[in-house]
């Protein structure tokens, strides 16, 4: 059971990771500032994710 639970939450945080990784594509930042956001993201996926929640750019989708 413990093993199932670590990989669903493996799962959502890699979903939330791409997630994070396309709005900062669909951002207006530059791109300097666009590849720094994604190096954080992949390369520290939880705090990265956090990190970029508080502070990152935000791209234009919609819902």
């Amino acid at each position: 059971m413990g093993s199932t639970f670590n990989g669903l939450v493996g799962l959502i945080i890699l979903a939330l990771d791409i997630w994070a990784v396309l709005n900062v594509l669909k951002s207006g930042a530059e791109v300097g500032i666009k590849v720094l956001w994604i190096l954080l993201i992949v390369l520290l996926p939880v705090l990265g994710l956090i990190i970029w929640a508080i502070a990152g750019p935000r791209g234009n989708v919609r819902l």
